[in-house]
């Protein structure tokens, strides 16, 4: 027998006429709560970098511009492009929700890398641009599971990307919805990704050496990553724009966390073959 559950309202509460959404909530709580830590690893006596208070602030505006523009541009140009391009309008409005966990990575990476490197040229952080882009990746790569949690139960409360019908025990319907049980994918992936990730890259930085090689916690995340979101699109009703990929049910969030992994594990190699 599923669990019936009263729909959530996607609005939190309203200021002055303005509505808050959830949505919105996730992503400024990830970013808080985000910020607090990048703090605290940074200005670790085992820290392999040290960033003052300015830079530290300068790079959260830059991972926040890579998340945003990142995450939507990925979502726009992978998962829905006829439709923006139909309605161009719409790239704009992303309160309707539509971000790419794979967009804002790839935003991530490039806005570090470009901070990196302008702080490097003027030498203001020691070292080269390599080797401190991904010192600052490692460290983001332990914070990184928390804003997947953030989102992934905003999208539980929106009733966004759920899962496929199923009779599990715990299957979820919706009141005023489709009589459909369905797996709740977001908590599955709020579990996965967000918890059980975080502990593991925690315990990672935290007791072994992995640190002391720039891009090595980085590549673990990639690698990570993609095999709890492959195995949790098992789960996940793929895109309905998109559907399937393939006759035996490949989505587009397996093929692109499929690539992750490649790219996790390449980084990884390179992290222990640098001297």
């Amino acid at each position: 027998m599923a669990i019936v559950i009263e729909p959530f309202s996607p609005v939190a509460f309203s200021v002055f006429g303005l509505d808050v959404r959830w949505y919105a909530l996730a992503y400024v709580a990830a970013f808080v709560v985000g910020y607090v830590m990048l703090r605290h690893f940074v200005r670790r006596p085992d820290s392999q970098i040290t960033l003052d208070k300015k830079q530290l602030d300068d790079l959260l505006t830059a991972i926040i511009l890579g998340v945003i523009l990142g995450g939507r541009l990925g979502y726009v140009l992978v998962y829905n492009l006829p439709f923006f391009v139909a309605h161009p309008w719409e790239i704009f409005a992303v309160w309707h929700g539509g971000m790419s966990f794979h967009g804002g990575l790839v935003g991530v990476i490039v806005a570090v890398l470009l901070f990196a490197w302008h702080r490097t040229r003027r030498h203001e952080i020691p070292g080269k641009t390599y080797d401190n882009t991904f010192k600052i990746l490692d460290i983001l790569a332990v914070i990184t599971p928390v804003g997947l949690f953030f989102g992934r139960i905003a999208n539980f409360i929106n009733m966004e990307v759920m899962g496929r019908p199923t009779d599990v025990p715990w299957a979820v319907v919706f009141t005023g919805g489709p009589d459909i049980p369905r797996h709740p994918s977001p908590l599955y992936e709020a579990a996965t990704e967000g918890i059980l990730l975080f502990i593991i890259m925690y315990c990672l930085y935290r007791f072994t050496k992995l640190r002391q090689r720039p891009g090595a916690l980085g590549g673990i995340l990639a690698m990570l990553y993609a095999i709890f979101r492959i195995f949790c699109e098992q789960f996940r009703a793929p895109d309905a724009q998109i559907g399937f990929l393939t006759s035996w049910g490949l989505t587009m969030g397996q093929l692109l966390s499929g690539i992750m992994f490649v790219a996790g594990a390449v980084i990884f190699a390179i992290a222990f073959r640098k001297k």
